[in-house]
């Protein structure tokens, strides 16, 4: 067993991810001696072992208390240890809503990507897995839709690059598809209300919660779309000020 956890953790080290399906993994995922000699390793050395259900991978990350050690000396710790600016955050989090949460969804429904409607006896088969129910983005559409508020062409396709280099996302043409650690790296429980009833509110076409002053607000600037983009600026600003406890933080590599 002991030899098992080190290779475990060593190829972890060595490829960033693993598939569920590879033999140690299953193992970790099953074994409770072997996963608790795996999680006593690894907090050892600051860190943990990183798995949700409704991703196909597992992967490595610092623990909460050791990020700000590790990262305290760098400007951009705070938000990621991937050298993201503030821009590049903020199409994080607009990508992880756009693929992850509709993705989730079909995976709670059991229904895959190419299905239009619900199986009536679909919750009794398995959860699908995330390449069955994830589906990408349209580049020229989050170029239309959110380009001016996130640095327009150059500086989405710089962001985009970065994102797609250390696995957030896969580009196939013009679809943009989920990568290994999007659905790893992101704290849905800290972002997912934030998102729906927020920042992305229209997009979900759920409206966010407002006091009657900001009834009255938004009432009085209906006829400025200056105003509305600002809006809408505003709360991806604040989702990506979220984003910085919601980023499971990872060694960095060579």
């Amino acid at each position: 067993m002991t030899e098992d956890a080190q290779i475990l953790i060593a190829r972890l080290l060595a490829h960033q991810t693993l598939r569920r399906e590879d033999k140690l993994v299953k193992r970790a995922l099953s074994d409770e001696l072997f996963r608790t000699e795996i999680d006593t390793r690894l907090k050892a050395c600051g860190m943990k072992f990183v798995d949700n259900v409704y991703a196909d991978y597992v992967t490595l990350a610092l623990t909460r208390d050791s990020e700000s050690k590790v990262f305290g000396t760098k400007e951009t710790w705070q938000n990621n240890n991937f050298g993201l600016a503030r821009d590049g955050v903020a199409l994080l989090v607009v990508l992880w809503s756009l693929i992850i949460l509709p993705k989730r969804e079909r995976q709670e429904a059991h229904q895959l990507a190419e299905e239009d409607q619900n199986d009536m006896f679909g919750k009794d088969k398995p959860m699908p897995r995330a390449e069955d129910t994830s589906i990408g983005i349209s580049y020229r559409a989050l170029l239309a839709d959110f380009g001016e508020k996130l640095g327009k062409k150059t500086r989405m396709d710089m962001n985009l690059g970065q994102l797609a280099r250390v696995g957030f996302i896969e580009r196939k043409a013009d679809l943009i598809l989920e990568g290994p650690l999007l659905d790893l790296l992101m704290d849905t429980d800290t972002l997912k209300d934030r998102i729906i009833n927020g920042a992305l509110s229209d997009i979900f076409q759920i409206p966010a919660p407002r006091t009657p002053a900001v009834i009255d607000a938004v009432e009085a600037s209906e006829d400025s779309t200056e105003a509305a983009q600002t809006e809408q600026a505003n709360e991806i600003s604040a989702a990506t000020d979220a984003t910085d406890i919601a980023v499971h933080t990872q060694p960095e590599k060579e």
